[in-house]
């Protein structure tokens, strides 16, 4: 029996070791991956049905009746710096960085997350084929579909990218802090200016963080950005 419990024991204690080794990892998977999968299929499921939901009227009006010219200038502003005017340069800028670091696995994670989040969201707007709010005419129209937000989805995914490669350094909180600031703000923009639903809005940032917490799981199962290779593994992507 004193054998027994011993054998117990250091099972236990075996399992408790492997937990505490792949707890960041486990969190990813839950907060990173199946949380917003979650999200963003109740969200396509009541697109896909026609259902209105109950949220999103109501808080585009609300942006709405709080408008002004000084707003309008900067959430116009930060909808440009949110997409073409600073995701999509950046996102080329990193990329190009990385290559020219010869940091291959890096490299590939972010160009992977990047290209792949832009092509995900193009396939699923032309499945869903949601129409653009019509509350009011906007200051910034956009004449694509509206199902998930492309501004919301590619800021999501560079945060995502950014704040996972950072994680392992020591500021990793500030570059966390200011990624969120980044993103609600592009989200928010495109909610004031009336060219989104608050649920294409929280549709693209749940499939941004998904793809991008997958892509980064696989790359990086074994190890951690900027980690060396293994000794024979440097060619290795």
């Amino acid at each position: 029996m004193p054998g027994r419990q011993a054998d117990a024991r250091s099972r236990l204690g075996a399992l408790a070791a492997v937990l505490r080794g792949n707890l960041g990892l486990l969190a990813l998977v839950f907060a990173g991956v199946l949380l917003p999968l979650w999200l963003f299929a109740e969200l396509a499921d009541e697109v896909h049905e026609f259902e209105d939901m109950v949220f999103d009227d109501a808080l585009l009006l609300w942006l709405q009746a709080r408008a002004g010219p000084g707003l309008d200038a900067f959430f116009a502003f930060v909808s440009r710096i949110g997409y073409a005017w600073g995701v999509i340069p950046v996102d080329i800028a990193l990329c190009v960085a990385l290559l020219l670091a010869r940091r291959w696995r890096e490299a590939v994670f972010a160009t992977s997350a990047l290209a792949g989040s832009a092509l995900l969201n193009l396939g699923t707007k032309a499945f869903f084929r949601r129409e653009r709010p019509s509350l009011w005419e906007s200051i910034a129209p956009e004449t694509t579909f509206s199902f998930p937000s492309g501004h919301a989805m590619g800021s999501m995914t560079l945060a995502a990218v950014v704040v996972l490669l950072a994680w392992p350094g020591r500021w990793r909180w500030p570059v966390l802090v200011a990624a969120l600031a980044f993103t609600g703000l592009v989200g928010l923009s495109r909610l004031y200016l009336g060219v989104h639903y608050p649920s294409d809005v929280l549709a693209g940032w749940a499939a941004g963080l998904a793809w991008t917490a997958g892509v980064y799981l696989v790359l990086f199962r074994r190890r951690r950005p900027w980690a060396d290779a293994p000794r024979g593994a440097a060619a290795r992507p």
